[in-house]
């Protein structure tokens, strides 16, 4: 997303191309533990290459799928830390000059996914095996079949120090505007999961998205005022344990790797609600045959109850696999929802208008905090 963003360098691999034959056949059934299309197994690559998120974020897919799609393939697999929007271009340059894509696979922000589905870069994944045992939250809406898949959701909450706030959890995201927290509040660097309960807060209405925003735009503005630290998903548990603020707009993830490590945090979804949204997986377009059938089979794996409990215990998120429990500590937590009832204060806005829509978002929002 623009969120969890942190550098890496891009790396080079060496790749196996593979006959006509074999790309042809390509196109069949894949799974781990399915029956297979091909007459004989492919040529497994040495390794794979990820493009994941930095922190507790990497290090739970690696628990939680890698590691046992390694033990499961004997493929190394690995993860590739350039920023999501920075992955982006370079992708989508080398599918249209028809050379081999700088990844096997994108875990990416379903809107960021979304850009690149629509772009026609993205390899059609609705042939796995185990999509037939997901939610209906693993579907992208409004793309035809599956250019990626959703793997889990999550919430955007108000996450604060409860030492900071001695009357009781915040009820509204006005409670940023207090005085007392000036310089000691954090934001996403683009402002992503603001918009939508700023556009409340505000004073204005979700349906008036995204024809009239200025509602959110002058609430922004106001947050300007409180001297916010701006950053990405690292950088929210670092302050957080530093002690460096006392509440920030960010996933609940974050907040509760700082509870993890001892600090004293909570979250809460405010009484103007918060931005809901989704993660996905995608494989771009011009991989050799042997190395996208692999890559296939690794997001199928990850589409297992076994893979996506350990994943998204350490992550804190719903899944979309049924089965997969919550953790102990986000039983009955409003930022895992699990029921229909538990979205009723959740706001989610289609990935077609955040695609449309989130460049010039950002724009302004960052326009704002520059001012």
């Amino acid at each position: 997303m623009n969120g969890r963003k942190i550098m890496s360098q891009v790396f080079d691999r060496r790749r196996f191309l593979k006959t006509a034959a074999m790309a042809g056949a390509a196109t069949g059934v894949y799974g781990l533990n399915a029956p297979r299309a091909w007459a004989q197994e492919p040529e497994k690559p040495k390794e794979i290459i990820i493009r994941a998120w930095g922190g507790s974020w990497v290090d739970s897919l690696k628990a939680g799928v890698s590691d046992g799609f390694t033990a499961k393939t004997g493929i190394a697999v690995r993860h590739d830390l350039t920023e999501d929007n920075e992955i982006q271009p370079k992708v989508w340059a080398a599918v249209d000059q028809g050379r081999v894509p700088p990844i096997h696979i994108n875990w990416d922000t379903t809107v960021n996914a979304t850009k690149s589905a629509l772009r026609g870069v993205t390899e059609d994944l609705s042939g796995l095996s185990n999509l037939a045992s997901t939610t209906d939250l693993a579907k992208p809406v409004g793309l035809d079949g599956y250019p990626i898949i959703n793997t889990y959701g999550y919430v955007y909450v108000l996450a604060y120090r409860p030492s900071a706030f001695p009357d009781g959890q915040p009820k509204s995201w006005k409670a940023l505007l207090d005085p007392k927290l000036k310089g000691r509040i954090a934001l996403y660097n683009d402002g992503i999961g603001m918009h939508f309960p700023a556009q409340v807060a505000g004073g204005g209405k979700l349906e008036d998205i995204p024809g009239n925003m200025q509602p959110a735009w002058d609430f922004i503005t106001q947050l300007k005022g409180q001297s916010p630290l701006l950053g990405e998903d690292p950088d929210f548990t670092t302050w957080f344990q530093k002690g460096e603020i006392d509440a920030a707009c960010t996933i609940s993830t974050n907040a509760r790797e700082a509870k993890k490590n001892g600090i004293d945090i909570a979250w809460t979804v405010p009484e103007e609600g918060c931005k809901f949204d989704t993660d996905g997986l995608w494989i771009p377009k011009g991989l050799p045959a042997n190395e996208l059938h692999w890559a296939k089979e690794y997001i199928n794996h990850a589409l297992t109850v076994e893979a996506q409990q350990i994943w998204l215990d350490g992550l804190g998120l719903p899944g979309v696999v049924p089965g997969v429990k919550p953790p102990q500590d986000l039983v009955n937590d409003p930022s895992y929802p699990t029921k229909p009832e538990d979205f009723k204060n959740l706001i989610r806005v289609s990935a077609k208008i955040q695609t449309e829509n989130q460049s010039e978002w950002f724009s302004k929002f960052k326009a704002i905090m520059q001012g």
